[in-house]
């Protein structure tokens, strides 16, 4: 099919309302129009749904475009239609939200030739009856969208996916257009080669998005810092993404009650809610949707101005894609992840019942991650280099560690030594494996290996596994180094690695950023869950002068009267009721009214001789205690029902309902947990843990009891004495 520019750009303009084609939509489409197939790498904002749109449109027979999501089909579906108005049998969706006659409808139209798009999800093109169906149409192309979801290396794999190939002989042959906004060399490599198209054309765009702004954020007080992120982001839309569905819920309740309109999108809502509520955020009806991330592939909504991760993701693809949906119409796009090393474990935890090829490559993918959040490396830098395109600027002047770079060393030792032991094990061993073996760490794979008697064990001792494996992905993003990803990361010198160990040369490098190990807002753990400061120092000390006279009064620990974070929180928001007591971390009504009324009234004297503006605006509002949760608890508890049975009857891990009990007792609710203790620690273990908290200890860290007891008590064993200790000092 022979098409001139001008009737090209004709029909762009009458049909989408364009005057210019983007990038490289015009090749692409005259591509497809050739009757050539197509891999399209574009990253999310590009304008990839145009690359199969308008040649549909203007192609003899009908597109089958083959799309993962329901709702993204009837958005793309709804727009074409907007596009073309009067002929809604343009577009049509095949798949399981449809009654009879409307797929008897769609069955009419395509049958006639009025239909030029058919979107299926791969499930749905699988069934016999449909492939019948298609195989008496005349067949333009077939379009797949979200292509990476055909690559078990990608962050959404899916194996129906991995069907469309032999679906498509049995239909009609035609050509393929594969579209991706996320897919590492390997992952392009497998999808070409999944669709039988291995010398397809590759259209690829540059993965740089200059507009958006990368930021990790140690994982302390996220919600707090997420409302107070919001509050100075007023009216403007946002994305908030959760690792799991009940965190959704619980972070959706949390905005509204602090004055934030937002609604929750998770695959446990009926479709029509989600539906509704997608509909919603994209008629600005509310500023944030809170999602798993199920939101937001294919969602047109340009002016999307922030995007925060709750959880860090499973995969830099994911993270990537995700982050995307920010300020695709080029404006301001602010990207926020909270990072605690604990959600990376919790992934690996839901990764137990894979085979052991998927676990490998899913720990190979959420390494890559880990690497990301704690390096120091300009993050637009990273980012491009793990999908195989080379970001020359030494500063990008949008990141975090571009607007606050840290000091740099000379690395030329570093990586003198780093190469030469790779040289000399024959270029086999992964990176956690060669930062082991320098680090000195005894690890299993070091000792099987007898690498522990290699000279390069332990060759500097003041440096850590952590430091090397800085060095490693440092090494990589220079492209000194090399992951050969068929082999699950196995590390190779590259050539310019072979000449820098020839002739080595000063080249500055940079330490890793170090998270500490602090407690996030889903584990309720007294003062660990603060690293501190932030408050009006001078109030904080007087509130702990005052607390150490009432605890000295009543012969109790000063931690049993109110935590350090609830001091913090006074220090920082100044509650003069008893009201905005209880909206303190580790305050509940109990607490608030037996110890509240002389930190109140010290508060309120403060205030007054300092004449302090107190941050109302900043106090930031939970939802009251009156979950079912805390009562089934508390009523089966009363009732002596195992806590393992409790956890098993709500459908949670047992670490969830100690971390739930544990916010209980500290807000002043007593709960007896005795019947339990002595069904699992010994008695000798309760009296000692026991004892500890009652003369030893100076909070309530359990951290600190682990180190102070020594590696026979464990961490379940000092939680539950904990609970039983303040419930029965305290409460």
């Amino acid at each position: 099919m022979n098409i001139t520019t001008e009737t090209l750009r004709k029909e762009l303009n009458t049909f989408f309302g364009f005057n210019s084609f983007k990038g490289d939509q015009e090749a692409i489409i005259r591509h497809l129009i050739g009757g050539n197939s197509a891999f399209v790498l574009m990253p999310t904002g590009g304008g990839k749904s145009l690359c199969y749109q308008l040649p549909a449109l203007l192609m003899d027979g009908t597109a089958i475009v083959i799309s993962p999501l329901i709702a993204l089909m009837k958005n793309q579906v709804d727009a074409i239609r907007g596009f073309v108005d009067g002929r809604g049998g343009i577009a049509h969706f095949l798949n399981s939200s449809l009654n009879k006659v409307q797929i008897q409808e769609v069955k009419e139209d395509l049958l006639s030739g009025a239909t030029k798009l058919l979107y299926v999800a791969p499930e749905s093109l699988t069934k016999e009856d449909n492939i019948e169906l298609l195989k008496k149409c005349k067949i333009s192309f077939y379009a797949v969208d979200e292509a990476h979801c055909i690559s078990e290396w990608g962050h959404d794999f899916r194996p129906e996916y991995r069907k469309i190939y032999d679906i498509i002989q049995r239909i009609a042959d035609a050509p393929i257009i594969a579209l991706t906004a996320t897919a590492t060399p390997k992952v392009q490599s497998d999808i070409l080669k999944s669709l039988g198209i291995p010398n397809a054309k590759v259209f690829k765009s540059s993965f740089n998005r200059a507009n958006l702004y990368y930021e990790i954020r140690p994982k302390v007080n996220a919600e707090k810092e997420i409302i107070k992120f919001i509050r100075s982001n007023p009216n403007k839309s946002g994305i908030i993404y959760c690792l799991s569905r009940k965190k959704v819920e619980e972070m959706a309740q949390l905005l509204n009650i602090n004055g934030i309109k937002a609604l929750p999108y998770h695959a446990g809502l009926d479709s029509a809610t989600r539906a509704k509520n997608q509909d919603l955020f994209l008629m600005e009806e509310i500023d944030v949707i809170v999602a798993t991330i199920a939101f937001g592939m294919g969602i047109d909504k340009p002016d999307v101005r922030f995007v925060i991760h709750y959880n860090m993701p499973k995969s830099l693809e994911g993270y990537y894609q995700e982050t995307g949906r920010a300020g695709r119409d080029n404006g301001e796009g602010k990207c926020i992840t909270f990072y605690n090393f604990k959600d990376i474990l919790k992934l690996e935890k839901f990764m137990q019942n894979k085979t052991d090829s998927e676990k490998e490559i899913g720990k190979q993918l959420l390494n890559e991650t880990v690497a990301y959040a704690e390096s120091n490396q300009c993050r637009r830098k990273t980012l491009l280099n793990y999908f195989g395109e080379i970001y020359t600027e030494e500063n990008c002047g949008n990141c975090d560690n571009c607007l606050h770079p840290q000091p740099k060393f000379d690395g030329k030792e570093y990586l003198t030594i780093l190469f030469q032991m790779i040289r000399s094990m024959k270029e086999n061993f992964k990176s956690e494996h060669l930062a082991n073996i320098l680090a000195g760490v005894n690890s299993g794979m070091v000792e099987s290996y007898k690498h522990n008697t290699s000279r390069f064990f332990g060759i500097l001792p003041d440096k850590d596994d952590k430091f090397w494996l800085a060095i490693i992905r440092q090494a990589c993003v220079m492209q000194f180094l090399q992951k050969n990803i068929e082999q699950y990361g196995l590390i190779s010198l590259t050539n310019k690695g072979k000449e820098f160990l020839a002739n080595p040369y000063p080249i500055m490098l940079m330490e890793d950023r170090r998270f500490e190990e602090v407690e996030d807002d889903d584990d309720f753990a007294g003062n660990e869950k603060h690293g501190g400061g932030g408050g009006d120092q001078q109030l904080l000390a007087i509130l702990k002068d005052l607390r150490k006279d009432i605890a000295k009064k009543l012969s109790l620990p000063p931690y049993i009267i109110f935590s350090d974070p609830a001091l913090e929180d006074m220090s920082i928001f100044y509650p003069i009721t008893i009201d905005e007591l209880k909206k303190c971390q580790g305050v509940g009504d109990g607490k608030a009214k037996k110890f509240g009324k002389d930190f109140i009234e010290l508060i309120d004297k403060y205030v007054a001789e300092n004449e302090i503006d107190r941050p109302d605006n900043l106090l930031v509002k939970t939802a009251e205690d009156k979950s079912s949760l805390s009562y089934f608890i508390i009523s089966n508890t009363d009732m002596h029902v195992p806590l393992d049975e409790i956890a098993k009857m709500k459908g949670i891990e047992l670490d969830e309902l100690y971390t739930k009990i544990e916010s209980i007792v500290h807000g002043g609710t007593k709960i007896n947990v005795d019947y339990y203790i002595k069904q699992i620690v010994d008695e000798d273990k309760i009296e000692d843990i026991y004892e500890y908290f009652k003369e030893e200890a100076e909070s309530d860290s359990v951290i600190d009891a682990m180190k102070a007891l020594g590696p026979n008590y464990t961490e379940e064993e000092i939680r539950l004495i904990r609970i039983k200790f303040i419930s029965e000092v305290g409460n």
